[in-house]
């Protein structure tokens, strides 16, 4: 291909694509696909130059090259979603620094903890959502051109200039793999099924939490609706499809697994239906994370409520059991001891609350002296170890989070400006 041949078929895609981007390009019935579609436009632009364009690849390997670049957008984008979504739990977490909560196992109350102990709970989640959709990314930004149809190309190509030109850190190292290999798609799909689950877990709390039975806190009204029948509804329905829509991601995922699961190597035209699931999975996301961080900001907490409920069904025992492994006796003799007093208090109606001193030194002689936290804030500031709800830990892991989202912020920012500069035609100065 001589260099003015090259130029002239350069320029003449970057009209095709401004026509994409304009809306007016269109695919006709004798296109058998984008690739061809193409090809047909360039030659009613520039004439017989273009049959010169697939010098040196196939298909096969500009499919594979392509949904790397899109891959790699989207996980961009996806990154920013999550670090939106952090920074909303962490600015809700810090708007109730000491606001207490009951701590749920098997969804009874077990201890008393914080809210933001339990919010921040979520920030690192999507810290290790992050670093599943950095790796994604890593592993997709490979060049596949070069790469053939299967077998490479007999034309001398610098590889390595294009993948710089194109903006891939580096080249696939093996022409097979180069086509046939769409683990990219799979750590994408696996990366969007495991944000898919966390939303949906959160999402199930607010939906319990916004419930009369716990009445711990109000959705605003843009993310409920009402009942068709009954007036006084309001129901949690963005809550309800984030939980709902983490099903159909990971079916995306299982879909592709099953599709891939048999294929002898190199390209089939089953990998055609990589797109979908991957599409589907990646605007959900994207779409879930547009819309939780504001949901999450204006969450309205009865945080009256929630301490009240931190301290309800005996949630203080472990902490009278602390007590006593603390002055010398064997945790599990302390753990049968209040054990026996829960029981006698739910037998006689009462709590831990309403007992004398003399009922406490009956109970054991250790209490005598040394009585258990029967405050909610008490307890939690005792449990003052690196990742437990104490404030001053709490804190400091607010703290941590908030300043571990500026490198993945720099990162976004560095792809962000290689891809626009990628699809910046030579010469064009952007506007502000």
């Amino acid at each position: 291909v001589e260099t003015a041949e090259a130029l002239t078929i350069e320029d003449a895609l970057w009209t095709v694509l401004a026509e994409v981007n304009a809306g007016t390009f269109r695919l006709t019935v004798v296109d058998e696909d984008v690739h061809t579609g193409v090809e047909r436009r360039l030659r009613e632009l520039i004439g017989d130059v273009t049959g010169k364009l697939h010098t040196a690849r196939s298909r096969n390997d500009q499919v594979s090259n392509d949904f790397r670049l899109w891959v790699k957008g989207a996980l961009v984008e996806i990154g920013a979603g999550l670090v939106r979504m952090s920074d909303a739990l962490l600015d809700v977490a810090l708007r109730h620094p000491d606001a207490l909560m009951p701590g749920y196992t098997h969804l009874q109350r077990a201890q008393p903890i914080l809210l933001a102990h339990h919010l921040h709970a979520y920030v690192e989640m999507l810290a290790r959502d992050l670093d599943r959709v950095r790796d994604a990314h890593r592993r997709a930004d490979r060049l596949a051109l070069g790469s053939g149809a299967l077998a490479g190309t007999s034309f001398s190509i610098d590889r390595e200039s294009v993948a710089a030109d194109l903006g891939f850190a580096g080249i696939t190292a093996n022409s097979l793999d180069g086509v046939a290999d769409r683990d990219f798609a799979l750590d994408t799909l696996f990366a969007c099924s495991v944000i898919a689950i966390h939303v949906s877990r959160l999402s199930e709390e607010i939906i319990l939490w916004s419930s009369a039975e716990f009445g711990f806190v109000r959705l605003d009204d843009a993310f409920a609706t009402g009942s068709s029948i009954m007036p006084q509804k309001k129901n949690p329905d963005i809550a309800e499809l984030g939980r709902g829509k983490s099903g159909r991601i990971i079916g995306d995922l299982v879909g592709l697994l099953t599709t891939l699961k048999g294929l002898p190597l190199a390209y089939n035209k089953d990998m055609q239906e990589d797109k979908e699931g991957v599409f589907d999975a990646v605007d959900t996301i994207l779409a879930l994370l547009d819309v939780f961080p504001p949901m999450v900001e204006t969450l309205r907490f009865n945080t009256d409520r929630m301490a009240d409920a931190a301290v309800a069904d005996f949630s203080l025992a472990t902490d009278a059991a602390d007590v006593l492994a603390r002055h010398g006796v064997p945790f599990r003799e302390a753990h049968a001891v209040v054990g026996r007093l829960v029981a006698r208090c739910i037998a006689e109606g009462t709590t831990f609350a309403n007992l004398t001193d003399a009922d406490w030194a009956a109970i054991h002689p250790v209490f005598a002296e040394h009585r258990p936290p029967l405050d909610g804030l008490a307890s939690v500031t005792l449990r003052d170890v690196p990742g437990g709800p104490a404030p001053r830990r709490v804190r400091s892991a607010l703290a941590t989070s908030a300043g571990a989202l500026d490198e993945p912020r720099e990162w976004i920012d560095r792809e962000r400006a290689k891809r626009d500069a990628l699809f910046m035609r030579p010469g064009h100065v952007p506007t502000a």
